[in-house]
């Protein structure tokens, strides 16, 4: 028999998207109009005899979601996929789970698969929870026998004894998904595939998730994880697929696939989108050391500072917070511009802000932040920049790492 639970060859999945390009335009005659009109009919009765989906617009583009994916996943691996938003992760999730069918290639799957892609997905808002843990069960393919065999375990999880006989419309988004996790978890399913619906849940519920499906794991099941957090990941994790434009960037370690992920977001900041420049953006961010140059490492016994540029185009006043992930996509420190400056029109503003970087461990860390006005989000990114951090003569306390996110100074007073 073969160990291989997932099989995935030549994996593309494309979409159409309709473009209105006469909005485009200030003035457009009725005859024009018209012609669109006629032409637009004409195609989505086409396509509706063909059986093709049919798209608003009189401009229809066709988009790769997913192109030429092949990889394998064996039994009982706990694997994790990363990557930016709209690499295609969930695209990739609902292919596997059914729900969507591939434009091409082929997809073998041995076993019975459990998903959580979405919080709620499966309940309906009028039941009690006692009777959503019946309906759900169903729909993921669970008997009567079987889930009435699990539902002490499946409340227990989830902690809703005390709400089982309300309806889940009165439930918070954290109760939603913990017992959507629990029904999905407790699925004697030989695969469980996890979207990113953990971050709902508490600091307590996700670590209580993440020992589940390790848990799962150990007894020979197969885990497929999407998340953001980096922590998640590498905790969970025993191989990482790192997903870039629809494609397969690359499979290997947590520790490897989770740099790689982050080199991506900086090469792809780094990248400056002509669209909208007329607008306030902004136009650099960088670290820069004590003699005002921008470096891509430092010395946690330097000093370091982030620099800023934002192009205003505006008299607004305009507002910037960032905040400084570790690699384990942990927020460590925040900051933000005083929402007081003053921004005058067609200039640059610049701002550096120092950093106690002689508190970071050596590692690597993004930074994340936001251009908002009026508290309207004008430009958002996930990752401005990454930089290094170094420190010479590191003592190797675990393979080389420091525990935490922090280090103490050396001011150590010793007594005799």
């Amino acid at each position: 028999m073969s160990d291989i639970a997932i099989s995935v060859e030549n994996l593309s999945k494309s979409y159409l998207v309709g473009h209105n390009s006469a909005k485009a335009e200030r003035y457009t005659a009725l005859r024009d109009v018209i012609a669109n009109n006629a032409r637009n009919l004409a195609r989505k009765t086409r396509d509706m005899f063909q059986g093709k989906a049919i798209v608003q617009g009189d401009e229809v583009e066709e988009f790769w979601a997913l192109k030429d994916l092949s990889f394998d996943i064996k039994q009982g691996d706990r694997v994790g996929i990363i990557g930016r938003n709209g690499a295609g992760k969930s695209t990739l999730l609902k292919i596997l789970s059914r729900i969507t069918e591939p434009t091409s290639g082929r997809i073998k799957i041995n076993g019975r698969v459990a998903s959580l892609l979405e919080v709620g997905t499966g309940f309906h808002p009028e039941l009690t929870g006692r009777e959503n843990i019946f309906l759900n069960g169903a729909i993921l393919g669970m008997s009567r026998n079987e889930i009435q065999r699990k539902f002490d375990e499946i409340v227990a999880f989830a902690e809703v004894e005390r709400f089982l006989d309300t309806p889940v419309k009165r439930y918070s988004s954290g109760m939603y998904v913990r017992l959507a996790f629990a029904v999905a978890a407790h699925l004697e399913s030989e695969i469980l595939i996890v979207d990113e619906v953990l971050a709902v849940g508490d600091a307590d519920f996700q670590k209580k998730c993440l020992g589940k499906m390790e848990g799962i794991s150990k007894g020979g099941r197969t885990v497929i994880l999407v998340s953001h957090n980096m922590s998640a990941v590498k905790n969970l994790s025993t191989s990482v697929i790192l997903l870039k434009n629809g494609h397969v960037e690359g499979i290997g370690s947590p520790e490897e696939m989770a740099n790689s992920y982050l080199r991506i977001s900086r090469d792809a900041t780094s990248e400056i989108s002509l669209i909208n420049l007329n607008k306030p953006h902004i136009s650099k961010v960088g670290l820069y050391n004590s003699v005002q140059e921008e470096v891509l490492a430092a010395n946690s016994n330097d000093e370091a500072f982030i620099f800023f540029r934002i192009k205003t185009y505006s008299e607004k006043r305009l507002v910037f917070g960032f905040t400084i992930y570790n690699s384990e996509d942990v927020g460590l420190f925040s900051g933000i511009t005083s929402d007081a400056t003053e921004f005058i029109s067609d200039t640059c503003k610049e701002f550096t802000i120092k950093i106690p970087i002689d508190l970071l461990n050596p590692g690597q860390y993004r930074l994340e932040g936001a251009l908002s006005s009026n508290g309207v989000t004008i430009e958002q990114n996930e990752c401005y920049c990454t930089f290094d951090v170094h420190r010479a003569g590191q003592f190797d306390f675990k393979n080389g790492k420091a525990k935490g996110f922090f280090r103490l100074s050396n001011d150590w007073n010793f007594k005799k």
